[in-house]
């Protein structure tokens, strides 16, 4: 299949970074391309350390953040592929939903973990889903999940930790 097209939103985090990646081996499999894409805005009202103080500021942050993920993914993989970076000003939803209009599939990371479905997809990835003229394909951050709590015969009565450890121990 040629001209095949995937979109995918690029931010930084490790959602965006597997997003990135799965979108390349996609394309790979269907002999197309990805075009990564990264929304920039300033507003002006924010400061601080590492906060951009310009519109030009904030657009060499974006380029910088692409440019970047683009990077480590051909460190990572070794090799070429064929990836385009696209920095464009605008809400995040409303620049990836207009970059994949002419798009086959639409790539996003998720963000979060919680029990709240928005928390879970992050509300870019939500109104996406809403927005989006093509398929939508979100890669989960994988949870880690919290080790899991050995039970030890000590800490319960003596017939119920035999019959654990002894298959044998009559349980009538």
């Amino acid at each position: 299949m040629t001209g095949y097209m995937i979109v995918v939103g690029v931010d930084g985090s490790d959602g965006g970074r597997r997003a990135l990646d799965w979108a390349v081996t996609e394309a790979a499999t269907r002999g197309g391309a990805v075009n990564a894409v990264i929304a920039w805005s300033w507003d002006g009202i924010e400061s601080g350390p590492g906060i951009p103080t310009t519109p030009a500021d904030a657009r060499k942050l974006a380029a910088t953040t692409i440019d970047g993920g683009i990077e480590q993914l051909r460190l990572r993989r070794g090799s070429a592929f064929p990836v385009a970076a696209e920095v464009v000003r605008g809400r995040p939803a409303d620049v990836l939903t207009a970059a994949a209009r002419a798009a086959d599939l639409l790539v996003l990371g998720s963000h979060g973990h919680s029990r709240v479905r928005h928390t879970v997809l992050g509300s870019v990835s939500e109104e996406c889903i809403r927005k989006a003229a093509c398929p939508v394909v979100v890669i989960p951050v994988p949870a880690t999940a919290p080790p899991a709590k050995k039970e030890t015969p000590e800490a319960q009565p003596a017939d119920v930790a035999r019959s654990r450890l002894d298959p044998a121990v009559d349980r009538a």
